[in-house]
């Protein structure tokens, strides 16, 4: 029988197993590369909120940002899987009735970049500094700095936030008096299975575990509830490896890289190396602050706030090993967070200190990172996400 060219591809669809996702909008998506980068900021004298620039995947270029939102210091953003919702932190000091902190959820408008508020909800804390959705868009899960705590929020079917359904508060310390006199979560994700919530808290140096509900917004300390780090190392960030089998963890205060051997049933963590971000000859004052994996998985990337430099690593799944490619700077001061687009190809660095996101080009074959001559004014960048975007207006 002599199919059709359409019903082959059915059929190879089919076997194969492919699953297309679900369209953003009738709206026609950009040909040419085309992806909105949204930056979230400590605002200021230089930043009003969150910006949004378009970022051509095909030339490294990268548009001058503009302002997608006034917010008060939207210091990091997540989006949501379908691509038409932002969420950000609210990072002030200012209290939000007893939950403290903010956060809040937008409408991403994908032709002209611009965000809708939809409506904020309580972080469960002081000072929310990291968020993450998870469940396939059932929750947001929320670190708050300030206070040491922890939340998972429900996501409801028009995108806006619920309260709280949990809130968990940290307790402790550690070695560090000025930074380690209680506990400060500094970040959480769920992991690769939806199944686990990992929180890197840098007060405590350590990283909790919980087990966690997506649909009912649940988090409950795991058995064993956490893995300890180095006292003193200070974890910040972390994440995984595409396989789901390894954890790269970023220590802030010691400027150090852990990685971990992750067991995805048990929600465990074993320690398989640690490494310095910094160059030997380094002797000034330095921190780090973000990790990120390749999408090939074979290169790990951290950024030093000091030595103002991407440290760049090779690895090694079979043996769960780093070694150090080399330590890139990244053309400006105190680099705070960095991103991959989605091609892998590119890399943006934000750098605080200097008000600039820079573009490097990443060697596939070798980690390595080069420079483009593609830079953005913005006021005191600290993270940066991508979002298809569409053909704008005639």
């Amino acid at each position: 029988m002599q199919l059709s060219p359409r019903l082959r591809l059915a059929c190879v669809v089919l076997a194969c197993g492919l699953v297309y996702p679900p369209a953003m909008s009738s709206e026609t998506p950009a040909t040419d590369g085309a992806m909105l980068v949204y930056i979230g900021t400590y605002t200021g004298a230089k930043s009003k909120g969150i910006y949004v620039s378009r970022f051509n995947s095909m030339t490294g270029e990268l548009t001058a940002p503009e302002l997608a939102a006034a917010t008060p210091s939207p210091s990091f953003l997540a989006v949501h899987p379908n691509r038409r919702l932002l969420y950000a932190v609210g990072e002030t000091s200012e209290p939000r009735g007893k939950g403290g902190g903010t956060v809040s959820a937008f409408r991403i408008d994908a032709r002209s970049g611009h965000l809708t508020l939809l409506n904020q909800a309580s972080s469960g804390g002081a000072g929310p500094c990291h968020l993450a959705v998870a469940g396939a868009g059932k929750c947001l899960l929320v670190a708050n700095y300030g206070s040491g705590s922890i939340a998972a929020l429900p996501i409801q079917a028009t995108g806006a936030l619920a309260e709280p359904g949990t809130v968990v508060q940290h307790r402790g310390s550690s070695v560090n008096p000025r930074r380690q006199a209680g506990p400060h979560a500094h970040f959480i994700t769920a992991d690769p299975d939806n199944r686990f919530a990992l929180v890197c808290d840098l007060g405590l140096d350590q990283v909790l575990v919980y087990r966690l509900d997506p649909a009912k917004a649940g988090l409950v300390a795991n058995d064993p509830p956490f893995a300890a780090v180095k006292p003193g190392a200070g974890p910040r960030h972390l994440a995984f490896h595409p396989s789901g089998r390894f954890v790269f963890l970023i220590n802030e205060l010691d400027s150090t890289l852990t990685v971990f051997a992750y067991d995805k049933t048990r929600g465990t963590l074993d320690n398989l190396q640690t490494v310095s971000t910094l160059p030997e000859s380094f002797t000034g004052q330095s921190t780090c602050a973000e990790v990120q994996v390749h999408p090939s998985g074979r290169f790990v990337y951290g950024s030093n706030r000091g030595d103002d430099s991407i440290a760049v690593f090779g690895f090694d799944a079979r043996k769960g090993k780093l070694t150090l490619v080399e330590h890139r700077p990244t053309q400006g001061k105190t680099p705070r967070h960095f991103a991959f687009d989605p091609t892998g190809r590119w890399l943006l660095a934000g750098n605080q200190g200097s008000d600039n996101v820079v573009v490097f080009r990443v060697d596939a074959k070798a980690g390595r990172l080069r420079g483009t001559g593609h830079t953005a004014m913005v006021g005191a960048p600290v993270c940066a996400v991508f979002v298809p975007g569409m053909q704008p207006e005639p």
